[in-house]
Formats: structure tokens, sequence, C-alpha cells
């Protein structure tokens, strides 16, 4: 029978957990012994006695939790030094962050321990209910646009009274992923008049059954600006120009912006320069979604709200993290499916039967044996880019 561990986070402003008790007592069904340290799911609203009732052993202290475990369940990547106590080649995933603290991932891999990158899962259709980039950014694309309502000193809607009337506030939404969807969506149920943009021509399509605007120059280069796969083309720097000039316009007439976009691995790209932000009127709001990678606005901070020539410019790394209960059973699931694939349910004995050639093992496995071995972490030794 193997032992899945939960420890608590290390970084106490992480407020979501790893298990759910619905998670907890999938594990436990499918002959798994599950344990959870006291107290990691408080800042979900999580009780000890929700997991007890799951099925899970409630201990005191991290070490107490990680003995002897096979698998160990996080949701930021912990520090090697505090893994002491799993079992040798124990299985680590995580949310790993694989791009950041490159010294500190090596230390992770030399501990022997089995690590999975879930940023890393495959975009493919089986892959889709262990998608914890998706799960989390659905959240934090919500709660972006909530946090700027909230900060905005006007009302979203357009609103008719006796005294006159209200008009709806413009928010404009750069980068349609699944955050941006989500903000449209949620921009739009607040009345909200939205528009968005994205490089990609297939994004027009969504953007408009939400209601929203899209705004690009839709020219013939535009029109052959995606992959096969769905990537994005580099433009010219004429079709550049172009683009920059409209959205600079664009911007100028916004009560509310939302940036998402990120490029794993690389600082997030800049959308709105120093000079966008100071032709926009006071009291804008700007949430950058970027803001963990450098931003996408070239004022923005991490982790601070700070206001420029009368714009607020929020910087909140931890978006989805502040809809903790939610977040928390999404990512549970994905975990749960993820591990679901490791474990031979043929008598419901717990044991772990891994295939190392799946597709969704190869696609996030980072290290293993004491080495890294994603080519994306390793394709830069020996002189290889």
């Amino acid at each position: 029978m193997i032992t899945i561990a939960v420890p608590a986070e290390a970084d106490k402003s992480e407020r979501r957990v790893a298990l759910s008790p619905e998670t907890a007592k999938k594990f436990t069904a499918l002959g798994c012994r599950v344990r959870i340290q006291a107290g990691a799911g408080a800042g979900s609203q999580i009780s000890d006695a929700e997991f007890k009732e799951a099925g899970a052993s409630v201990v005191n202290g991290a070490a107490a939790t990680l003995k002897g475990a096979d698998i160990v369940l996080t949701v930021r990547r912990p520090a090697a030094t505090a893994l002491k106590g799993a079992a040798n080649g124990a299985i680590l995933a995580c949310i790993l962050d694989p791009f950041s603290n490159k010294t500190g991932l090596s230390a992770l891999a030399k501990t022997g321990l089995t690590v999975f990158s879930m940023e890393f899962m495959p975009r493919i259709t089986r892959a889709q209910s262990m998608d914890v980039l998706s799960s989390q950014a659905n959240l934090a694309g919500y709660k972006a646009v909530i946090d700027a309502s909230a900060h905005f000193g006007r009302a979203l809607p357009m609103m008719m009274t006796a005294a006159g009337t209200v008009p709806a506030a413009r928010v404009f939404i750069m980068g349609v992923g699944v955050a941006g969807l989500q903000a449209i969506a949620t921009a739009r149920r607040l009345g909200a008049i939205v528009t968005a943009t994205d490089v990609r021509p297939s994004t027009k399509e969504q953007v408009e059954s939400l209601a929203a605007k899209f705004i690009a120059v839709e020219d013939e280069e535009f029109k052959e600006a995606e992959t096969s796969a769905g990537y994005a083309k580099e433009m010219s720097a004429a079709y550049k120009k172009k683009q920059a000039a409209l959205i600079t316009e664009h911007v100028k007439s916004q009560d509310i912006i939302i940036t998402t976009a990120l490029i794993p691995g690389r600082p997030a790209p800049e959308l709105i320069s120093r000079a966008m932000v100071e032709s926009m009127k006071p009291g804008s709001v700007i949430v950058d979604l970027a803001a963990e990678r450098g931003g996408n606005c070239a004022v923005t901070k991490a982790d601070q709200t700070l206001e420029h020539k009368g714009v607020s410019v929020m910087g909140n790394t931890k978006l989805a993290g502040d809809l903790a209960g939610n977040a928390s059973s999404l990512y549970a699931r994905n975990l749960y499916a993820f591990i679901d694939l490791m474990i031979d349910k043929e008598e419901k004995k717990g044991e772990l039967a891994i295939d190392w050639d799946d597709d969704v093992i190869k696609g996030t496995l980072v290290a293993r044996d004491g080495k890294l071995v994603h080519p994306m972490l390793t394709a830069s030794k020996g002189g290889k880019k």
C-alpha cells in the first residue's frame, strides 16, 4: 500500500492545499493510505475533521506527515531540505515553477525524488482534467475582474435613473486564453462594455461568442498569423507598428484593463507602456495577471497596488489563491486525475504502476534518479538552445 502525504505549504501566504476531502476519499478508495499535516487546509476553510471523515490521517508536523511517503503532493515547490523522510525515489507533484530558482530545482533533483511539474501537462484531450494552468487561470481571470471592479470608483453596468443615466464602464482584456475568456465573461455579466485583443485570429470568434468586441488590425497578414498547431506566428515590423497604434489609441478610452499574456520560461511581454498608462483617465484600473514574471505593464510591481498618474496598477500574484476554497478543490482534482494514472487499480491495493512511456508522464517528468530530465530544462546544456 502506498502512502500519499500532503504537508502544509511552507509559504504561509499560500492558502491553497493539494488535497480535498473529495480526493482524499477517492485515493482511499483506490487502496492508498492518505496522510495530511494538521491545519494544512485551514487557508481553504477545510477542517482537519473533514479530512478525517474522508479517510485521511491527520498528523502533527511535516516530519510525521512525510515519513515513508511514496507520493508527496504540494501546491508550490517545496525546498529540498523540507522533504526529508519521504521514501527513497518518492514522487513529488506540484506547481513547480520550473524556470525559476534553477539552483533550488537542481537541489530538489539531487534528493533522488521523482519530480513532476504540473505546468508541463501536455495540451491533449485526455489530460484536460489534469490541466492545472487552466483550472487556476479560470479563477484568476474571474478574480481579476472582481478586484478591478471593487477598486474602480464607479459602477460597471449602465444604470438608467430618474436623475439621469450612469454610463457603462469600458473593460479591455489583453490576451484571450483561459484567464482572458473568463475575464470577458465576468465583465460582461457585470454589465460592462467589453473589448479584447489577441495575436491569434481564431480567438476573434471566441471573443464575439461572449458578446465582446475584438480589437485588432485584421489585414491579410493577421489572417495567416496562426500555425496549424494553434500558436501565433511572428508578425512583421510593419504589422506590429499598425497594431501598436490601434491599441495605444484604444487604451485611452478604457476604464479597466486586464492583461494576461505569459510565455513559459520567458519574462512577460510588455503590452502597456508607461506612456499608455499616462494616457488613461484618472481613476482607471489595470490588473496585471503577469506580475509574477515582470508584468505586461511597464509600471507593474509584483504583489503591490500602486498609483501612477492617477491610474491604479494591481500586481496581485495570488489571484487564484484568493479564492482558495475553489482553487484547492480544482487543483486537488487535477492532482487526483494525474496520480490516478500511476496507480494499479486491478485489485485496489494502492500499488504504483507507472508507464514511463505515457505521453502525460513523459511530458511532466522533470527529475528522476538524481538528475533533471525534462528537455526544456536540459536543452541549454552542451551549447544547445
